[in-house]
């Protein structure tokens, strides 16, 4: 307590109730009453009053008014004297002056000075501070008081109130107490003991703790309690609760400064550290309630005090400004607002906002946390598409409703429709709770027939009124049902074996599919047929066609074009007539002799199952004769007895039967062909047939046992020694026969490409067991790949199974047990095996894959692997191996992939032994695996790949690159290295090649060597053969008057001069082609075929001329007394040197080039394989060698024994001498070559016969040169006269003479003159002897040979 002494006022502040009578219109003012407790006086001062408690105006009766009286005191040692005296004062007092009586007189409130112009006040027992100044009351300084006595506030002196009041529940720290969570911080280290609340240590901390907070925090308003709830590791954390009234933010702060003064330094409190977490003052709201992907959401906290800042955080992740994000703190109103724009489901979870505010001694933390939900805002419309028929009736009269909606129901929810396509059909919104429909009107006129298929999107787009949008489309597809009209090409009619058409058109061109049934009794079947249908858009059209009808095409066929699920159908009725097929159709015989006036049968046979109402009857050149039918056991024959009449010349001639049905179309059978022999002698007749010796005779293989009518083939007989012999028997077994005819009623089966597994399965079991007739026969084996090549034009799904029986029966047929029939087969120029290679890769390029895929199959000699083309594709790479280890590559690069179109086909197939069984050429062997790779996009442009072979013969040289050109030989197919280029490495031989079918390598024996010395032979020997030519015409220009004085020497000089002219322009085009061969450049076809005629006639003119020399020679030694003008001399030498020559050549092309066979495949020379027009050429050349050599013969022995009366003068007889010596010479040459060309086409002749060969031939110049010119005497002193000078001035103004007078021949001496005496036109020269010889060549090593 104070001193009395002490300065200031001691207040006591008394309530007193008093009842007063104050005139109306009067004022009562409070007043202090002070007592000097130095005077001991007491005085009223009203100056001092402090504050009216209420301003009333009294009425009557006397009111009761409470007052606040102020009692200063100075001394405070009065203080409870007077307390005692104001308790022990005798009420009620009459104050009769102012007519007011004091009912009761309470203290309530009681100051003690405390510092200058403050106080500490108390409130007594029973009283408490008003709640309206609880917050801002400031406990006294807790050093200046004793711990027992009760806690006083601060108040600034004076003090005008409020005073405490009497004590209620809203009385200040009255009211029911909170909890404040708080925590301070012990800087000291942390023991593991304040874990444990048991440990002695714990209890320490506890005890010495919550004593300093309870006398810190017991001023607080309200207080109650301070507890310590535990200690966390950070330094030392202590957490503590402090239960007490509403405690402003400053009081608390202020209490948490004095904690120190009550607690022991050693704890080392840290007074700054005291923190409050708030989390139930804060008021957080969330706007939408409902929070959808895409609305704009704004959290709001509030809380009911002042901050410093404020943070927001997303479970532990604070929350900065951002593009989505974006704080508004309002400090005014302590708020602080979170806007989120455009939420996703990402932005749920926990929101906390935490406001801080902070003082030295006090941190106070308002912390809420809210979890929102953003839920995916789904419309569900009613259809995601649908398809509407707009000419439907129905639909017209009620359109179909679209609706959207939504999973929650929105009372903000606005929504729209929008219409967007080609056909603008709209309709009315119809909004129902969560949903909106959309009613559409449909009008017929709005949807034409060209627009059935468009689509018309509606789009259903839905707010939510805080952001979030969402949209979902319809699909309508409008429809329109077509109409489809069917019509056929025969009239609802046709028969057996005819062909048709079915054709089907609708108004509308954009459909998805056409399919085709036909309904024939109960059942339906598809027509599955890729090859007969065609359908085209523009206009709409499905047309069938039916190549061959037969029963399984009588039915209703129906026609449907289907678009989405709306079909469009139409039916038209066919009726199948019953007619034989021209293969049912037995004849017999089929080839027979006949004599004149002798009845010959002639017999029809078909089936007895088959309907018998036909009309037949036989033709026999151009006459129909009237038929006899009869039964015989399974078959149903016609028969007709023909007698030839006109018997003056023996002829060929055909009969055929003719089968009509009830409505007028017909059939006729194979031809048989009949042979008349009028007067010759009949060597065998019996039941089978008559014939001359060597006659053939064919008949049928006729099976009249067989239940299925006969089996096909036929039976060769010869007649021999007066009896017919089996020359030949290809008939058909039994099960090869059913096969044959089961794959032709397959291949025209509107079901064929279903029923084409279970018949493969078949064949293949089938030709397994007939292997052993297959060997035996080439017939049968041709069967089975014709069938193959049926089978192989229906398009086949790819599975594993079906390829396996195809490519099993492939290599059933290929093995080594067949090579006889193959040979037989080849023999007979048939095109089976090139057939067989066409039926695989017909196949091949027909499957059509299974799930994107092609299944890899092995059938031991056989292997296949192909793939699907995909959007991304690598590089096209297989490696296939055969048993003998034997590999080749199969590499088409990604590039060239890109180009094809999605879903097309590479599929390749690795042959070990068909490539053997393909007709090859002489020296030339198919030495590697045989590939073939197909692709089923179509591609007009090159496509490149590569393959690599591994050599199956080492020892062969020269690999060709080659593939099987189907459309060679006459069609049969040869091997064709066009477009292909090979590259040798080592063991392999790399092909590369600009398109795709069947490849493999053609290597030949290592006759390299040989064939590059024959070629430098070759090569060398024309130089040199042309350019003596040269020479030899030069010469005979120069010395022409000298060696032409007489008649013989005349027409000698111009024979040699033209055989040397035809020679040089034949050898010309022979080097220019072959060098052009030789560097392995393309030759145009017609330019070869004009190469091949132009070498082809001068060598003949060559022969001719030759010809006429010793035609000449001849004439004048034999007919000595006959003389011959030299005009008729050349008009005959003429004629045989060219025209002979010309139509032979003329002949030649015109007969053979329409069939493609003029000229060779490899060199351009005459054909020998195929037209043998070789022969043009061999046969004159041989006949006038031999000529030649006989008149040689005459010649010479003429010469040798002259007869009297011979006049040739000796002049002559040196000529005749001389020629007779060049003939003898030159044509035993020209024999000897051809001797050696002969030679060199015998199968493995000596190389030495083709070296001879080349030499002999490619000197022919040379020959000409020395033994037909240099070797002439007269030539030899020709040339020496002209040496001398006078002899050369004198010629050179004969020359400049002759020019003159042959002006119309304006060149220069002496080459104008070699073309007139090319012609012989003047008599003055003399001609000198020789005996040209000429050959060509034709091998692959471009010798000089013109046999190969």
């Amino acid at each position: 307590m104070p001193s009395p002494t002490t300065t200031g006022l001691h207040c006591l502040f008394l309530l007193a109730s008093a009842c007063c009578q104050i005139p109306q219109g009067s004022n009562f003012y409070p007043f202090s009453y002070v007592i000097d407790s130095t005077l001991g006086q007491e005085s009223f001062f009203p100056e001092m009053q402090r504050q009216k408690r209420n301003k009333l105006i009294l009425d009557l009766p006397l009111p009761e008014h409470t007052f606040d009286i102020e009692v200063s005191l100075q001394d405070s040692t009065y203080l409870e004297p007077i307390k005692d005296y104001f308790k022990n004062i005798d009420l009620p007092i009459n104050i009769s002056n102012v007519q007011t009586t004091v009912s009761n007189i309470s203290i309530t409130t009681v100051c003690l000075p405390s510092g200058e112009n403050s106080s500490c006040c108390f409130c007594e027992n029973g009283y408490a501070w008003p709640s309206t100044v609880c917050s801002d009351v400031m406990p006294c300084p807790s050093l200046s008081l004793e711990p027992a006595l009760p806690c006083g506030y601060m108040q600034k002196m004076p003090f005008y109130g409020p005073y405490c009041e009497p004590q209620t529940e809203d009385s200040c720290g009255m009211g029911e107490p909170i909890v404040m969570n708080m925590s301070v911080r012990l800087d000291s280290d942390f023991q593991d003991d304040l874990k444990d609340s048991s440990s002695l240590l714990y209890q320490k901390y506890k005890v010495d703790l919550e004593k300093a907070f309870n006398a810190s925090y017991r001023c607080l308003p309200g207080f109650v309690s301070a507890t310590v709830t535990g200690f966390s590791p950070g330094s030392v954390f202590v957490n503590f609760e402090v239960r007490t009234g509403a405690a402003s933010f400053t009081q608390v702060g202020d209490s948490n400064r004095a904690v120190p003064q009550f607690l022991d330094s050693s704890y080392q409190l840290n007074p700054f550290t005291f923190t409050r977490v708030i989390t139930n003052q804060t008021n957080f709201t969330v706007k939408p309630s409902n929070i959808f992907e895409g609305d704009t959401v704004r959290l709001t906290c509030e809380i009911n005090s002042t901050f410093s800042n404020v943070t927001w955080y997303h479970f532990d992740q604070t929350i900065s400004a951002g593009s989505r994000y974006s704080i508004e703190t309002v400090l005014a109103s302590a708020r602080s607002i979170l806007k989120i724009t455009n939420v996703t489901t990402k932005d749920s979870g926990s929101y906390s906002c935490v406001f801080i505010r902070s003082s030295l001694y006090h941190t106070e933390i308002h912390n809420a946390t809210e979890t929102i939900s953003v839920f995916p805002l789904h419309v569900t419309p009613n259809f995601e598409d649908i398809n509407v028929t707009c000419n439907s009736p129905e639909v017209q009269a009620k359109g179909p409703q679209l609706s959207c909606c939504i999973d929650r129901h929105l009372t903000s929810l606005k929504v729209s429709w929008k219409v967007n396509g080609t056909i603008n059909i709209t309709g009315v919104t119809i909004l129902s709770g969560n949903c909106t429909g959309y009613q559409l009107n449909i009008s017929e006129s709005l949807c034409p027939p060209e627009k059935s298929g468009a689509v018309t999107t509606y789009t259903c787009e839905m707010e939510t009124g805080h952001g979030a949008r969402r949209a979902r489309s319809i699909a309508v597809t409008y429809l329109r049902k077509a109409h489809v009209t069917i019509s056929s090409s025969t009239n609802s009619t046709v028969s057996e074996g005819y062909g048709f058409n079915v054709t089907c058109e609708s108004d509308v061109s954009n459909f998805d599919s056409i399919s085709w049934k036909i309904q024939s009794g109960t059942g339906t079947k598809p027509v599955d047929c890729d090859m007969c249908i065609k359908n085209s858009k523009f206009p709409a059209m499905s047309v069938l066609t039916v190549k061959s009808a037969s029963q399984d095409w009588r039915g209703t066929y129906i026609c449907t074009f289907s678009q989405k699920n709306l079909d469009s159908s139409a039916n038209i009725t066919m009726e199948v007539i019953s007619l034989p097929l021209k293969q049912n159709i037995l004849i017999d015989p089929i080839a027979t002799s006949i004599q004149c006036q002798v009845p010959h049968a002639l017999e029809c046979c078909i089936s007895a199952k088959t309907v018998r109402d036909y009309r037949v009857t036989f033709v026999v050149q151009q006459n129909e004769f009237q038929v006899e039918k009869r039964r015989k056991d399974n078959l149903l024959c016609y028969m007709y007895n023909h007698t030839e009449k006109e018997c003056n010349k023996e002829k060929e001639f055909v009969a055929y039967c003719k089968f009509v049905n009830r409505i007028g179309q017909g059939v006729d059978s194979e031809h048989i062909r009949l042979h008349l022999i009028p007067g010759k002698k009949i060597s065998c007749s019996d039941s089978l047939g008559i014939g001359t010796e060597r006659a053939i005779l064919i008949k049928p293989c006729c099976d009249v046992k067989n239940p299925k009518g006969f089996t096909r083939g036929n039976t060769t007989y010869q007649c021999i020694n007066s009896s017919w012999k089996v020359a030949r028997n290809d008939c058909l077994s039994g099960p090869i026969n059913d096969l044959l005819a089961s794959a032709e009623s397959l291949v025209s089966s509107p079901e064929a490409k279903v029923q084409l597994p279970s018949y493969l399965a078949q064949l293949k079991e089938q030709t397994k067991k007939e292997l052993t007739t297959i060997n035996n026969s080439s017939a049968n084996l041709g069967a089975i790949v014709t069938i193959l090549d049926m089978v192989s034009s229906i398009p086949v799904e790819a599975e594993e199974l079906t390829m396996q029986n195809f490519l099993s029966t492939v290599d059933l047929i290929v093995d080594d047990s067949t090579t006889e029939a193959w040979e037989d087969l080849n023999k007979e120029m048939t095109r089976q095996s090139s057939l067989l290679l066409q039926s695989v890769e017909n196949f091949s390029l027909r499957l059509q894959p299974v799930n994107n895929t092609i299944p890899s199959v092995s059938a031991n000699t056989v292997h296949l692997q192909g793939v699907v083309v995909k959007e991304s594709n690598a590089d096209y790479n297989k490696d296939f191996r055969s048993a003998g280890n034997l590999t080749v590559n199969v590499l088409i690069s990604e590039t060239e992939i890109q180009t094809l179109t999605q879903n097309s086909t590479i599929v390749s197939v690795m042959y070990s032994k068909l490539g053997h069984v393909l007709p090859r050429k002489t020296f030339e062997y198919v030495n590697a695996l045989l590939i073939t790779t197909t692709l089923s996009s179509n591609r007009s442009q090159k496509f490149d790949v590569n393959m690599t072979f591994a050599k199956k013969d080492l020892s062969l040289k020269m690999p060709k690159c080659v593939f099987w050109n189907f459309t060679l030989n006459n069609h049969r197919g040869d091997w064709d290295n066009h477009g292909c280029t090979p590259t040798e490495l080592g063991d392999y031989v790399i092909c590369s090649c600009n398109h795709l079918t069947s490849f493999s390598i053609l290597m030949s024996p290592d006759r390299s060597s040989e064939l590059i010395f024959e070629n430098y032979i070759s090569y060398v020997g024309l130089a040199i053969s042309i350019v003596s030519l040269v020479i030899c015409i030069i010469i005979e220009s120069l010395v022409w008057k000298y060696v032409t004085n007489n008649t013989t020497s005349y027409m000698r000089h111009v024979c040699i001069l033209n055989i040397a002219t035809s020679l040089l322009i034949a050898d010309v085009w022979f080097i220019v082609t072959a060098s052009i061969t030789d560097q392995n450049q393309q030759m145009s076809r017609d330019i070869c075929i004009m190469a091949t005629f132009f070498i082809h006639f001068f060598y003949l003119c060559v022969f001719f001329w030759m010809l006429s020399l010793g035609l000449i020679l001849f004439y004048r030694l034999v007919f000595i007394l006959h003389n011959t003008s030299k005009t008729a001399q050349k008009a005959v030498a003429f004629c045989l040197g060219y025209v002979c020559p010309f139509v032979i050549a003329v002949t030649t092309i015109a007969v053979t080039l329409p069939r493609n066979s003029y000229t060779r495949k490899d060199v351009c020379w005459l054909n020998w394989k195929d037209s043998k027009a070789l022969l043009a050429f061999v046969i004159p050349a041989l006949i006038i060698v031999t000529t030649n050599l006989f008149i040689a013969a005459v010649v010479i022995i003429k010469i040798l024994r002259p007869t009297i009366g011979d006049r040739s003068s000796g002049q002559e007889r040196k000529s005749l001498f001389q020629i007779g010596k060049s003939v003898a010479i030159l044509t035993p040459l020209l024999g000897l070559t051809w001797g050696f060309g002969l030679a060199t086409i015998i199968k493995n002749s000596h190389p030495a016969f083709h070296i001879l060969f080349s030499l002999f031939n490619a000197l022919q110049g040379l020959f000409i040169l020395v033994f037909g010119t240099l070797w002439d005497k007269k030539i030899q002193e020709a040339l020496l006269k002209r040496n001398s000078s006078s002899k050369w001035s004198s010629q050179q103004s004969k020359s400049s003479s002759l020019i003159l007078v042959t002006p119309m021949l304006a060149m220069s001496y002496p080459f104008s003159r070699t073309f007139n005496n090319l012609c012989g036109k003047t008599g003055k020269y003399r001609v000198s002897s020789s005996e040209p010889s000429t050959s060509s060549t034709e091998n692959t090593s471009k010798a000089y040979s013109l046999l190969n």
